[in-house]
Parts: C-alpha cells; structure tokens; sequence
C-alpha cells in the first residue's frame, strides 16, 4: 500500500475518536458558567494582566465626576469618621499597626477589605483594629472599652453565641486536662463524638482533622482512591477550603488540573456532562452557596460598580440536590456535602435534613469543634476505608498529630451534649420563620427610611445587596463600625448572625444600620449622576487600567 494511502487511512480510522474528543470537550466547555467564575483558567490569565494603582487623595473622591460641592461633602464627612474611629479605639489601633508588620494575614485582610484602587488611603486614614478583649452576650469589646455587636458570626463557628462557646471550651479544657497533649490514643469521650456524629450524618465511620480545608482534602482523596478516577466537579463560585483542587481560580497560584468547575442550580448541561463522563469521582456541593449561585462569595473589595446580587430559593435549590443525588447514584460518582460552614446552622442535622438529601460523604468542621479547631469526615464505610486488604500496600494514608487531641474532643463532646438539650432544640423550632421575618423586617425598615439597603438571606447568614450603583458601597463597613457593629474583613458581603439573637437584639441592629447609611448618605457617598452608572464606572475602570498597563500612568 503506498505512503500516501496508508497515512490517509489511518487518519480516516482516527477521525471517530477525534470527533468525540471534541464533542465531549464541547459538552464540558457548555457546561461551564459564561463568566470568569466558571472558566478559572481564563480568571487566572486575566488576574495577572490587572494592574495595581491607588487613585490620589483628589481622584479618591471624585472618582464618579462627583461636582465639588459633593467632594467637600465626603472630604468633611470623611474625616469626622477617621476621627471618631481613631479616638475611640486608640489602644486597639495601636497594636494593631505594630503586629500587622509581622502578620502577614493582618496585611493580606487590611489590603483587601475594599477595592484595589482606594485601598492605600483607606488604610491610612481609616484604621480598624484587630484585636477584642472580651466577649459576651452578643457583643465584643475592645482593648479600649468600646462595645460592638458582633455581625462576624467568627467565620461560620459562632451559630449559638459566644457565651456557649467560652463553656463548651471552658468544659473540653476541663474534660481533657486529666489526658493532657497524649496524641497517641484516644479521650474515652471520643467514643461518644463517633457514636453522635455517625447518628447526625446518617453515615457509617468518623475520622477527625484539625480543619474545614483538611477535611474537604480527605473526603476528596478518599473518593478518588475508591472510584479509580481523578476529577472532582465543584459549582461555579463555591469555596471548600484554599487548598489546588478546590479553589483552582485566582488565589492559588497553581493552574487548574483535576477539577471541572461546573454551573449550580438544575443546569442540563451540567447533569449531562455528570452523566456522560467516565471519569468523575465526586461532586463537591456547599450548600451555602444557594444564596448566590454561580457567583463568587461576596464580598466589598469586589464592589466595583456596586452591584450584586443574591437570593435564596429553598424549592428550587432542594430539588436540584435530588437531582445530584439521582446522578451520582446512576453514575457510582460520590456526593459530598461540605458542611464546615452551614452545618449545625441549618437544622440539627445540618443540610441533609434541611434539604432532605443523604450525601454519601459529609464534611464539617468550625461549630463542632465547640470553639476549638476542627475538621469532620463522614461518610459510608466502603468510602471510608484507607486501604485495600488485597493490596496491602496500597493505601490512602491520612493521619495528623493534633487530630482528635483531648482538649478539642472534650469541647466536642460538649457541644454535642448541648446540641440535645431541650433549650437548644428550641432554638431550631420554628427557625427558618423566624430568621426570614427578620430579614422582612429590616428590609421593610430600609424601605421606610428611603435608603439603598437589602438583605437576602439563608437563615441567619445574610448577604447586602444595593438598590443603585455606587462606586462606594464598600465604604458602609466603616460608618457600621462607627455605629457599634462589627463585621469580618469582607465587610457588608456578610451578615452572620448566631442563634442567640432576641427580637431586641434585632432591632437594635436594625436601627444601628439605619443610623449609619443616613450618615453614609448624608455625605454624599451614594450621589447618583452620569458617572455613577454601571455602564460609565466600568468604562472608567478598563481606560483606566489599559493606560497603567500600556504606558504606566493614568489620565
């Protein structure tokens, strides 16, 4: 057979596999969200063509053409609120600008708590402490007596408030002390945890971590060492820890490799992509993520134009779990639900009862530890299992020298003793109503008071959206601090509130939050006008942005 004609056969027998190469290649790039957040390669090239620049004192305010007489507005109300946050904390402040030097999580926050551009001024003129002295009730007080209610929720940990914490660690400490740092065996209280946890979980074998991400990084190494398959599909937006395979966007400086970052929330083309490929281990699910899915976590340093957007569909979000649950089952792909920020939240038993789902892997971690760090799996046996007794030296080994210490499992063994107890069952009654009427209420509130404030809400975590663009929703954080709340360094991205809160309590931050959006809108800071629009901020941002890049300076 001549050259010519063997070359074109074999080209005519590997066309079929080409073409389904490309079409299942087409299906997955279909499944993705059209946005940055679903194409994260996409997200990381672009990341690195943003250049940084910090807008002077002048472009600081005027950065939406505002007219003078509103710059001398926000100049004068600018400054009283410097003042009244320095005065008020200066002990706090102080140490906290000495420690930040040597604290590079304390320079990662302070940088990114609002937008890249006036971030050099806000963080010399607009100085927020880091450290409190005490806790109690629903409030913390600084190094220099000042009190703020506490909106920070302690990144998902504080669900009944902190006085229940301090005696659950208060307990743990006293439970453990007699074993003291033993990390070889267990606290006989342990046997206890198991027995709770596996009756919550529904599942059959506990193992313990020292955190959220550590969990999520054993649950997905379990189920890629079970199925024989290498993909983990996580939803476009959703966090699960800071670990490569599940945060493969900005913010990990390794590309992304064996994960499909896919759209939440009833996609077919996400389900079929489940159900055509071969090579899928897992399913990642965050059920918090039902409050903005398909968006990145928000927060005020990506409050560029000042929108955003979320809201909460418990329907429709239930059934798109069961569809998950009946894909992955046809499949044999495991379903993990990663729990470490809603668990204990939601429901007794977390989101699998709220929802009514059973995940065959669930990770929790923050609350459970009853104030004290800790990372859950559970999950079905056959998942579970870390080696094969066929194969004795392939195992999937995990093991950690704090894991399961006697101090966090008597903390634990507190926390799930009062989870039982009929004052904390209470708590739950009724719990869904209760919280929804309270978002009812302040957004009735910021209706009344004419202001550009929501809330929508998953229970007792809340998201702030606004009613008008606005380069400077971002600043509200800090007109809420002067008001005597305290927030997290994403600032109005997140309202977390524990269980603890009374209708009074509610109240009080409801007209805290009125208080301090008047002041907010009092000194100009919401001015709508030509430059104030969506279409003309972002049009400002990229000029601004290709000149920094092509000739390194603006105007």
């Amino acid at each position: 057979m001549p050259t010519e004609t063997l070359l074109a056969t074999l080209a005519l027998a590997a066309l079929p596999a080409a073409l389904y190469k490309a079409w299942r290649r087409l299906q997955l790039s279909r499944a993705k969200h059209p946005s940055l957040a679903g194409h994260s390669l996409w997200a990381k090239r672009i990341a690195r063509l943003v250049p940084g620049y910090s807008y002077t004192e002048a472009e600081f305010f005027s950065a939406d053409g505002a007219p003078p007489e509103v710059q001398a507005l926000r100049r004068a109300g600018f400054a009283r609120l410097s003042q009244v946050l320095r005065m008020r904390s200066s002990r706090t402040l102080a140490l906290t600008a000495e420690v930040r030097e040597g604290l590079s999580d304390l320079q990662f926050t302070g940088r990114y708590r609002v937008p890249f551009q006036f971030s050099e001024y806000v963080r010399a003129n607009l100085p927020l402490g880091a450290f409190w002295a005490s806790a109690e009730g629903v409030e913390l007080t600084d190094l220099d007596g000042t009190r703020c209610i506490d909106l920070t929720g302690s990144y998902g940990v504080n669900v009944f408030g902190l006085d229940f914490y301090k005696a659950c660690m208060a307990e743990g400490l006293a439970l453990g002390n007699s074993l003291g740092p033993v990390l070889g065996g267990y606290h006989p209280c342990v046997a206890a945890n198991v027995a709770r946890l596996k009756a919550i979980s529904g599942l059959d074998e506990v193992s313990f971590h020292m955190s959220g991400t550590e969990a999520v990084m054993q649950a997905v190494r379990l189920a890629r060492y079970h199925t024989h398959k290498r993909y983990v599909v996580r939803f476009t937006g959703a966090y699960h820890g800071w670990w490569e395979d599940v945060q493969p966007g900005p913010g990990n400086p390794l590309p992304p490799r064996e994960t499909y970052t896919l759209k939440d929330m009833g996609d077919a083309d996400t389900v079929r992509v489940l159900r055509t490929r071969t090579d899928i281990a897992c399913v990642l699910v965050n059920p918090l993520q039902a409050l903005h899915p398909n968006r990145n976590a928000p927060g005020d340093s990506t409050l560029v134009d000042g929108q955003r957007s979320a809201g909460f569909d418990r329907a429709a979000y239930t059934a798109w779990l069961h569809t998950l649950r009946q894909v992955c089952t046809e499949r044999g792909i495991v379903l993990i639900f990663d729990e470490v920020f809603v668990g204990f939240r939601l429901a007794p038993g977390g989101a699998q009862e709220y929802f009514g789902v059973q995940a065959d892997m669930v990770t929790y971690g923050k609350t459970l530890g009853g104030g004290l760090p800790v990372g859950v799996v559970c999950g079905r046996q056959h998942l579970m299992q870390r080696f094969r007794p066929e194969r004795p030296a392939d195992i999937c080994f995990a093991r950690g020298t704090f894991n399961a210490h006697p101090a966090v499992m008597g903390a634990m063994h507190a926390f799930l003793d009062r989870l039982q107890t009929p004052e904390v069952q209470a708590i739950y009654s009724g719990l869904d109503e209760r919280w929804l009427a309270r978002a009812a209420a302040f957004n009735q509130a910021m209706t009344e008071a004419n202001l550009p404030l929501r809330v929508e809400a998953l229970s007792s975590i809340w998201t702030v959206t606004y009613q008008l663009p606005s380069r400077y929703h971002w600043l509200l954080q800090f007109y809420l601090r002067e008001a005597g709340l305290a927030l997290s360094w994403v600032g109005t991205g997140r309202f977390i509130f524990s269980l603890n809160f009374s209708d009074a309590d509610m109240a009080e931050v409801t007209r805290r939050v009125v208080t301090a959006c008047q002041h907010m809108q009092a000194d100009g800071w919401w001015r709508q006008g030509p430059g104030s629009q969506p279409k003309a901020i972002r049009r400002k941002i990229m000029k601004e942005m290709l000149q920094m890049r092509f000739t390194g300076m603006r105007g």
